[in-house]
């Protein structure tokens, strides 16, 4: 009997011990892991190099977001990593960084670094300027991008096109471009997400994925600038960007987009088409001053005539003005608006109201 229970002591306390070792090696690993994640962070916020007196010419071109100014930097090597830069300036609420071309060194702090991009030290110009204005299709882009390189259009557009690059910017800027391109109705899959802005152009032989890029990743800081809203309203990145690029085209005066906005709201909550002769003009692949009545009856999935609701994607790139309309509409009583010769738009609440309108504004 004493032995069997010197024996059980004996088991029990073994046990006892692998149990405390095994619980000592958990906490172990968890504060290695713990450890290990401050100590990056903390080496992340620190200068690459604090003797380093070497320049590195870094390049921000104009409307460049946060995400692609971290990656540039990080790419020079002026910065140990992106996320932290991104992380830390997020926090410390800076914004407004300037274009242009910076000689930077290894040996700035973030904070330096941050100042720099914000003053804007310049020291050299860029080679040309390119300017996309607001409510250009992805064709019109190319177009804009042949005038200002060697390249060609159709060089462009096959590779924005492309299932390579497509799919390269879904992994890039995965909030932004997202699945939802990739409807089978959808004409190009980035018609749209290119933000239209003016970008100095500064390489001597830019790329046309570089160009390109460029565009995106400010329409990506644009966009997320507003994810809280877009959750109130539980409107997607795509159906931003369609309803902003319905707005772009339709617009003649930017006091009018709100309105214009609240119009559309109230057809879609009416269930009614949205009817809008831009939505035509895309769906026929054309520009046209008039809009026939036999052009309303095209078979497409983009004329908002024929189908209700908002076009399978954007029909042309959205500026930021478009893009908060949408988010911020007046709240009206409208289902109906027209413009008038001199591109004054004049609103409507019922069909009654709007044929009076046609026939006051519009010549017969």
């Amino acid at each position: 009997m004493h032995d069997t229970m010197q024996a059980k002591q004996e088991e029990v306390k073994f046990v006892r011990n692998i149990v405390g070792k095994i619980a000592l090696g958990i906490i172990v690993i968890c504060l290695l892991v713990v450890g290990g994640g401050y100590l990056y962070v903390k080496s992340a916020l620190k200068p690459v190099d604090p003797s380093a007196t070497e320049k590195i010419q870094v390049e921000i071109p104009i409307g460049s977001g946060l995400s692609l100014i971290a990656n540039e930097l990080a790419d020079k090597g002026v910065i140990k990593s992106a996320k932290i830069f991104k992380y830390y300036t997020k926090f410390k609420n800076e914004s407004s960084f300037q274009a242009g071309t910076y000689g930077l060194t290894q040996a700035m702090t973030l904070d330096e670094i941050i100042e720099s991009l914000k003053t804007g030290t310049i020291y050299r110009e860029p080679i040309f300027k390119m300017t996309v204005p607001e409510g250009l299709t992805l064709d019109q882009i190319g177009a804009v991008v042949a005038k200002h390189t060697d390249f060609t259009a159709k060089q462009f557009m096959d590779v924005v096109t492309s299932d390579t690059f497509v799919e390269k910017m879904k992994a890039t800027y995965p909030e932004l471009v997202t699945d939802a391109v990739d409807g089978e109705n959808i004409r190009y899959k980035l018609e749209g997400y290119l933000y239209p802005a003016t970008y100095p152009i500064f390489d001597e032989n830019p790329t046309v994925e570089g160009i390109a890029e460029t565009m995106i990743s400010t329409m990506n800081d644009t966009v997320m600038q507003y994810k809280g809203l877009m959750q109130e309203r539980e409107m997607t990145p795509h159906e931003l960007l369609t309803f902003a690029s319905l707005l772009e085209k339709e617009a003649t005066a930017q006091t009018d987009r709100e309105t214009i906005a609240s119009v559309f709201y109230n057809r879609i909550g009416a269930d009614m088409p949205l009817q809008t002769d831009p939505t035509v003009l895309y769906s026929l692949g054309e520009h046209k001053d008039v809009v026939l009545y036999k052009d309303l009856e095209v078979d497409n999935p983009y004329n908002t005539y024929k189908n209700k609701g908002l076009t399978p994607g954007p029909i042309a790139a959205p500026g930021d003005v478009s893009i908060q309309a949408t988010l911020n509409p007046t709240s009206t009583e409208y289902f109906y608006f027209l413009a008038d010769k001199d591109g004054v738009n004049h609103f409507a609440k019922t069909y009654e109201e709007h044929q009076a309108n046609e026939k006051k504004y519009i010549p017969q």
